[in-house]
């Protein structure tokens, strides 16, 4: 029971990954602003004024400019007037993403979920991601909080209301809106470079390893999500593991199916050569009656892997690629 648990607090987390962003921004709120640098935070569309000034301002210092407008994900204008040096992350990829970024110093608050680095479990805890306690956030006194896809936009409203700035980044659809998080995070805490340094890492892991596992041939790949007595749950073609599983030289058995839900006929009409699924879970899965003869269960193929590096959307998706990539394609390691 305890592990369908886990299955089922998965799924919702992997429900907001698969939130498309909507379009941010307006012309009106482009042409009032014009001494300020602006961040729209839109993989769907560039916006070229604000582009325009971010590159010019960002070229000549080498450092954020402030005051700073960012145009969220749900298309809200926050306006920071100064580096913030106080910040809370309410979601485990930003938290991941400040510690990476140098900007650890300023966190002092997180959500329950933010557990990694280590580290991030010294910082205050403010509650769930759905839920977290405005009190707590209050008392802290931050510059600027940071979420996103789960994160409930009335309480975002009534911190608004309070004076705290709140910055919602909702999950990405590829890598690409990856580095377009990565970025505008980078921008609003004044760590562009460091910014620009994760995305060319990422880069050449990434590419190091579609080079090595470009022509060989594609394993079918079943990812696990949920399973067992809550019914079976995947990545469907839709989703961003369904890019990462690509990425790694995998085909996946559920690029056909859209979100979510799979079923049990479907998985083992399947039949896939390789199955990934989280640590926490392969003993449990292995173990049950109706996966007993899926080929991969029946030749020991199920792989146990970190599934925050596949999951959370960041820079470690670059290690969940090399990780999924040395699993289909071990000789191609060596």
């Amino acid at each position: 029971m305890k592990n369908n648990f886990k299955a089922i607090l998965s799924i919702a987390i992997m429900f907001a990954m698969a939130i498309t962003l909507v379009a941010c921004g307006s012309k009106e709120s482009e042409t009032t602003q014009t001494t300020s640098e602006i961040i729209v935070f839109d993989d769907t569309e560039t916006d070229t004024e604000a582009s325009e000034v971010v590159d010019a301002t960002e070229a000549t210092t080498g450092e954020t400019v402030y005051p700073l407008e960012v145009i969220d994900s749900n298309g809200n204008s926050v306006t920071l007037e100064q580096e913030p040096e106080k910040i809370i992350s309410v979601a485990p990829n930003i938290t991941e993403l400040i510690y990476k970024l140098g900007a650890e110093d300023k966190l002092v608050g997180r959500s329950d979920y933010c557990d990694y680095p280590t580290e991030a479990l010294d910082i205050q805890s403010i509650g769930t991601i759905m839920e977290p306690n405005i009190e707590a956030i209050v008392a802290l006194q931050p510059d600027i909080v940071i979420a996103s896809s789960l994160f409930d936009e009335e309480v975002g409203n009534k911190l608004a209301e309070v004076g705290i700035n709140v910055v919602v980044l909702s999950e990405q659809d590829d890598v690409n809106g990856v580095y377009n998080m990565i970025e505008t995070v980078g921008r609003i805490l004044n760590k562009s470079a460091e910014a620009a340094s994760c995305i060319e890492e990422m880069k050449n892991t990434i590419d190091e390893v579609t080079s090595k596992v470009e022509g060989l041939e594609t394993p079918t790949v079943y990812y696990v999500i949920g399973y067992g007595e809550y019914g079976d749950y995947t990545a469907g073609g839709d989703t961003y593991i369904n890019g990462i599983i690509t990425l790694a030289g995998g085909d996946n058995v559920a690029k056909d199916v859209s979100g979510w839900s799979i079923t049990l006929e479907e998985i083992i009409a399947a039949d896939p050569d390789i199955i990934i699924i989280s640590e926490y879970c392969k003993t449990e899965f292995m173990s049950m009656e109706q996966y007993a003869d899926l080929t991969a269960v029946k030749e020991d193929k199920v792989y146990s892997v970190d599934v925050n590096t596949i999951e959370r959307q960041g820079y470690r998706n670059a290690e969940g690629i090399a990780e999924l990539a040395k699993i289909f394609h071990p000789e191609a390691f060596n």
